[in-house]
């Protein structure tokens, strides 16, 4: 997975209207990294091409791709359920009309933390909403998840729609419609370092509690007779999730499904124990939605396709077969 994930990364670097030899991409990030490491035998335009353009936004895509496919895993074993999605649960939507208003209305209350707080907020709410509806006598039925996300997600996405679609400044709107899409354009180095800290410190708080993660696989009473206070520890890991998908959302908009196809695979990889499946899951997270930007930026080229809609091209499928492969056992 590893060597999967820095194949895909150099093909997104080296590739786009002006493509690049692999041997020169990692010539020129090892000759900035040290002088010594490489001799430069390239022009200046291509360096800039490189480490000013191309490489920030494929960290960031394998920094949003692991963070959504980490969170993803988190949220399937917490509600012990195979269809938990940060988009399906709403929680991207959440985000996403949290990103929206700040979009829209102008809110600068806090400066440039101003969008991520609000889309932190937007998703943790909209998380919590969904577990109350979905939760009724102390059980919680896969049915009664999956509804409660999907009407969740329409009405915020209604909402965040009538804001756009009522925005007297016509720039903001058509700037939050594409938002709402998904996408990477326009990464800088500056942008990186934000979700980049809350995906890695909220990975590595995942894999420290990857022992009561597992347990709660064997269910709710197991747990607790175990020793897991399993209502306080869903509730700080539902805050911790909200907290790494709003940052993700604050980024690169609603990009759905990433969550909800990765684990699955990786489960099948390696098997259900986080301690092997949340590092698998954060590589093949990130190498997937290198090459998912890698497609959206060259498949119409010079035109871009949001890369919420290629990641919902493949996931919706794959959810209808989970769908009818769960309901056939």
């Amino acid at each position: 997975m590893t060597a999967a994930l820095l194949a895909a990364a150099t093909a997104g670097v080296a590739v786009g209207s002006i493509s690049l030899p692999f041997g020169e991409v990692w010539g020129i990030v090892l000759h900035r990294l040290h002088p010594a490491l490489a001799e430069p035998t390239w022009t200046a335009v291509r360096e800039t091409i490189v480490m000013d353009v191309r490489l920030p936004r494929v960290l960031l895509c394998a920094v949003v791709g692991a963070g959504l496919s980490v969170s993803g895993m988190a949220l399937q074993a917490l509600v012990r359920n195979p269809l938990a999605d940060p988009m399906l649960l709403g929680v991207s939507s959440g985000g996403t009309l949290g990103a929206v208003c700040v979009i829209v209305l102008n809110v600068t209350v806090f400066g440039m933390f101003s969008l991520p707080l609000a889309a932190f907020a937007g998703a943790l709410g909209a998380l919590a909403l969904v577990y109350f509806l979905a939760r009724s006598g102390g059980r919680m039925t896969t049915v009664r998840l999956v509804l409660a996300g999907v009407a969740t997600a329409e009405v915020l996405l209604a909402v965040a729609s009538f804001l756009i679609v009522t925005s007297d400044d016509p720039h903001k709107a058509d700037s939050a419609m594409r938002w709402m899409l998904g996408g990477l354009a326009g990464t800088t180095w500056d942008l990186l370092w934000i979700p980049s800290t809350a995906v890695l410190l909220g990975t590595g708080v995942l894999l420290g509690v990857s022992r009561p993660l597992n347990l709660l696989l064997a269910g709710e009473e197991a747990a607790a007779s175990l020793g897991l206070d399993v209502h306080r520890f869903r509730s700080a890991l539902f805050v911790l999730v909200a907290l790494m998908v709003g940052t993700i959302v604050a980024v690169s908009g609603s990009i759905g499904f990433v969550g909800l196809m990765l684990p699955h695979v990786v489960r099948l990889l390696v098997g259900a124990d986080h301690r092997r499946a949340l590092p698998a899951v954060a590589l093949l997270g990130a190498g997937f939605l290198i090459a998912a930007d890698l497609a959206a930026r060259t498949l119409i080229a010079p035109e871009e396709i949001p890369i919420g809609i290629l990641t919902a091209v493949v996931g919706g499928p794959f959810f209808l077969w989970l769908m009818r492969r769960r309901a056939a056992q």
